[in-house]
């Protein structure tokens, strides 16, 4: 890259730390400014305002989470093992955050009730992973994994209200033990919509996955 380009990388890979601890309503310029070692004018060169600047941390944040949770996901086997990778790397993804904080859980706090580009953002990206979420379990119930009756969107529902919980219990009560218990919680819900008619096979792939 480019001088410049460098510079810019710099600042939204500082700017996306300090927006995880403090919110992205908590990310101004002259605290980037300050941390950069940078004038404002010079940031603000890079970013034409500040609403930019969050736009640009959000869609870094999203990209990072592609990379690290969804894209690794994909090359599993279509069906429950899919859906358990990405929950098991969705996981995995929470408990390093637990030091620094979730953008797309902030950022819901921060703009439930606001309206404006950040937070239309925000909303497609969460809806854009829950979608892949909902395809996978799809895909799991047309395999054979899952049992057919199983309204997916209800169960892509409770893989959310685990993730939350985890957050909650782990970053703000603090409670040891959050991501074994976010864990069990999706072995037990995949138990329950387990399709009873499915090839052992299918079980043993599940259980080997996430042994591994």
């Amino acid at each position: 890259m480019r001088k410049g380009e460098q510079t810019r990388a710099a600042i939204l890979d500082v700017a996306l730390e300090l927006a995880s601890r403090n919110g992205l309503e908590g990310l101004t310029i002259g605290l980037l400014a300050d941390r950069m070692n940078m004038s404002k004018s010079g940031v603000f060169a890079h970013f034409g305002s500040r609403e930019d600047l969050q736009l640009e941390v959000v869609k870094l944040y999203h990209h990072r989470f592609e990379q690290e949770v969804f894209f690794p996901s994909i090359k599993e086997t279509r069906g429950l093992p899919r859906l358990v990778a990405m929950y098991t790397r969705w996981v995995k993804r929470v408990s390093v955050e637990i030091a620094s904080g979730c953008i797309y859980i902030s950022g819901a706090v921060e703009y439930d009730d606001r309206e404006g580009p950040i937070r239309e953002e925000l909303v497609s990206m969460v809806r854009a992973w829950q979608g892949a979420l909902l395809r996978s379990v799809r895909q799991a119930i047309e395999a054979g994994h899952l049992h057919a009756g199983l309204d997916a969107e209800q169960l892509v529902f409770e893989m959310h209200g685990l993730i939350l919980a985890l957050h909650h219990d782990a970053r703000f009560l603090r409670n040891p033990g959050a991501v074994e218990r976010a864990e069990a919680a999706f072995a037990r819900l995949i138990e329950n919509y387990r399709n009873p008619q499915a090839v052992p096979e299918q079980a043993t792939a599940q259980q080997d996955h996430q042994a591994a």
